[in-house]
């Protein structure tokens, strides 16, 4: 099963859909609004000339932001949509974000370039079969004492979901719509694995990383599930017999 083709059409087609969408607000972008969240922003701090790796970027506009402020950036994304369309808002911005097409496996065995930080996040660990070559294209990317910075949905929600917490031999192949509030009801194969939290950390720590922070969080910046319940100041949240649920955690990492 060749999964990057099938999960690359996926995204070309949910990358026009998404450019036009509420959910991503492009136009309030292009004057200026931050695309990036509270945890990723104080967890990572200052990026003024610093040099900046976000894999799976989607079609940039968080890597745009990072660039807005002060960050050498180079996003990575496997949908050549995706990556036309961020290298086209780059340009048309004045900014100077470096833009790559490719499976970050590949990119990872291709790569001689090193970061002061390497960053993704929301939705991206689903869509990789394993985690031990992610992790290993992390560290390869990174300077001594450089940063790695997950910012992720949390997998516990998925399980109540009906998905399998832990990792599995199978991936899960279904027919499935975007998230965005302009979807057409169409649906298109994705190509998904689950990954538990400790897969994610002691992927980390084999590939030579030295764990700094990790946090969950009850409430997430975007409404993309179902059951959410918007709090004010907090952001929406997920309820399972009165209790909150973990929707989003995050990782800080460092390598020595």
């Amino acid at each position: 099963m060749d999964y990057l083709s099938i999960n690359k059409q996926t995204w070309n087609k949910r990358t026009k859909i998404h450019i036009d969408s509420q959910f991503y607000d492009v136009e309030s972008f292009k004057k200026g609004k931050c695309s990036l969240n509270k945890i990723e922003l104080e967890q990572i701090g200052n990026v003024e000339r610093k040099s900046l790796l976000h894999l799976q970027c989607h079609f940039g506009l968080d890597s745009l932001s990072w660039a807005r402020l002060g960050a050498d950036v180079t996003g990575v994304d496997l949908s050549s949509d995706s990556i036309k369309y961020a290298k086209s808002l780059n340009s048309s911005l004045g900014l100077k974000a470096n833009f790559i097409e490719s499976d970050i496996f590949q990119f990872g065995h291709e790569n001689t370039k090193k970061y002061d930080i390497v960053f993704t996040s929301y939705g991206v660990l689903c869509w990789l079969p394993n985690l031990k070559d992610w992790a290993e294209t992390i560290a390869k990317a990174l300077k001594v004492g450089g940063e790695f910075h997950l910012v992720e949905f949390h997998t516990f929600n998925d399980l109540l979901s009906g998905y399998s917490y832990f990792s599995k031999d199978n991936p899960d192949i279904e027919e499935e719509g975007t998230y965005t509030e302009n979807c057409d009801g169409s649906k298109s194969e994705i190509v998904t694995w689950s990954h538990s939290v400790s897969e994610v950390i002691n992927s980390l720590i084999k590939a030579g990383l030295s764990i700094y922070s990790f946090n969950e969080y009850p409430f997430s910046p975007y409404n993309c599930f179902e059951n959410m319940e918007f709090v004010e100041d907090k952001g929406y949240q997920v309820l399972y017999k009165g209790q909150q649920v973990p929707l989003i955690y995050s990782i800080k990492a460092i390598k020595k």
